[in-house]
């Protein structure tokens, strides 16, 4: 599944053509992706503006001037790609483009041009249709079950050692377990969560509340430079996801141990070898020598 940082690479995709853009015409090529799409979907939007493209966590949250946002999320297999007169946005670094299906086109905003211009068609592809939408007022989001007992951002200022001070106090879980808790940090996933821990040398399976606190502004510090890497090389791209113009993510070149079971650390002056573990349903790659 896209984590944080493929999902901030393709809000700053969409943001050029959308952020301020009035929806001329809206297409649902079927009534449902993962759950079925509110009640007047394409009604609600048409003839809408987007005042702003924000993130929070893994999803994508359009605020509308009709009072609703609309709130989507790609899922593991949910990507949107852009046409313009100008061609495709690139709001990053890529490799090997993705070919599209159009029976996996499902949702298609058209936004109104300006100045006689033509404007631009964003089309939702998802093969696996594990992604959705929802139209939810704007003045109640924060309360909504998807978000309402979500921790805070992890490249904001409210993300801090004393957030991890107060999640880890007399927990046994690993710390790896507890930030990929979304009560405790918004937006991580199973990569990041690796390479931070690694990064920082703590392994991913000492009980977390057993960790200096000394140790945990280090942690803060990992995780918010993994993830800015990886926004700035336009995530990973994993398996099925692309950014909006459908090319694939470069960070996962940078990998320290993710997916590099049986290579060396590459810590500098560590002998280990990386090692793969099965920890609650996911593969940790970690060192077992330098992450205590």
């Amino acid at each position: 599944m896209p984590e944080l940082p493929e999902v901030e690479t393709v809000r700053r995709g969409l943001e050029p053509v959308l952020s301020g853009a009035r929806l001329a015409r809206v297409r649902a090529n079927r009534p449902d992706l993962r759950f079925a799409l509110p009640d007047g979907f394409v009604q609600r939007l048409t003839g809408a503006s987007i005042l702003r493209l924000d993130r929070r966590a893994k999803y994508l949250l359009a605020p509308l001037d009709r009072g609703d946002t609309l709130v989507m999320h790609l899922g593991m297999t949910g990507r949107f790609e852009i046409a313009t007169p100008a061609g495709a946005t690139r709001p990053g670094d890529f490799a090997h483009a993705v070919t599209r299906d159009e029976k996996h086109a499902h949702v298609v905003f058209e936004t109104e041009g300006k100045d006689g211009k033509a404007g631009a068609a964003v089309t939702y592809y998802d093969p696996r249709r594990f992604g959705f939408m929802d139209l939810i007022a704007t003045d109640v989001l924060d309360r909504h079950p998807w978000f309402a007992a979500m921790g805070p951002e992890p490249l904001g200022e409210a993300f801090s050692a004393k957030t991890l001070v107060a999640a880890f106090a007399g927990r046994k879980q690993g710390p790896k377990t507890l930030l990929l808790d979304q009560k405790t940090v918004a937006g991580l996933g199973n990569i990041y969560v690796c390479e931070a821990l690694h990064r920082a040398r703590i392994s991913p399976f000492k009980p977390a509340g057993t960790i200096a606190g000394k140790r945990l502004g280090p942690l803060v510090a990992a995780i918010k430079a993994v993830l800015a890497e990886a926004v700035e090389a336009g995530g990973s791209s994993l398996k099925d996801f692309a950014a909006t113009d459908g090319a694939l993510g470069y960070f996962q070149h940078r990998f320290r141990v993710y997916d590099r079971a049986r290579q060396p650390c590459p810590t500098p002056g560590c002998e280990g070898v990386i090692a793969r573990e099965v920890q609650a349903g996911r593969s940790t790659f970690f060192c077992p020598v330098c992450q205590v």
